[in-house]
């Protein structure tokens, strides 16, 4: 089952997939945002496209732990979608992903400035690869 991982922006929804086994992430660009009910339809139709069984989608906490606004709001974006879908959809702490994926790409020669929209990518092959590794890890768990 392909899973699919998103790292909402006002701007840019982060793609990634991973392979038909759910054990490899690949950043898969990004969809530009239009608002709620717009963007709903566009990952629908891309869950339908890349034969998607599941999404976890970046929940942007404070520092601290607690939820603000952005994460209030993808709360709602994932609500919307499961009622949408019919999918599991599961958020994911991401309060890390985008400055790692901007280390990674820097690490690479690439310069985060003009590639904003590739960071995004980056960032959501990085939440759904720690989903990727919690899921593996519990299901190995369940089999001991």
């Amino acid at each position: 089952m392909r899973v699919l991982g998103l790292d909402l922006g006002s701007k840019r929804i982060g793609l990634a997939v991973s392979d038909p086994d759910a054990s490899i992430a690949f950043p898969a660009g990004t969809l530009r945002s239009t608002g709620r009910k717009a963007d709903i339809i566009a990952v629908c139709q891309l869950i339908e496209e890349r034969e998607i069984g599941a999404v976890v989608i970046g929940l942007p906490r404070h520092m601290d732990g607690r939820h603000g606004p952005e994460a209030q709001a993808a709360e709602k974006f994932a609500a919307a979608l499961r009622r949408a879908s019919g999918l599991p959809v599961e958020t994911l702490d991401e309060r890390w992903t985008s400055q790692e994926a901007e280390r990674s790409l820097a690490a690479q020669g690439h310069n985060s400035k003009r590639t904003r929209a590739h960071v995004d990518e980056v960032a959501a092959a990085i939440i759904l690869r720690t989903y990727l590794e919690i899921d593996r890890n519990r299901s190995s768990r369940k089999d001991e």
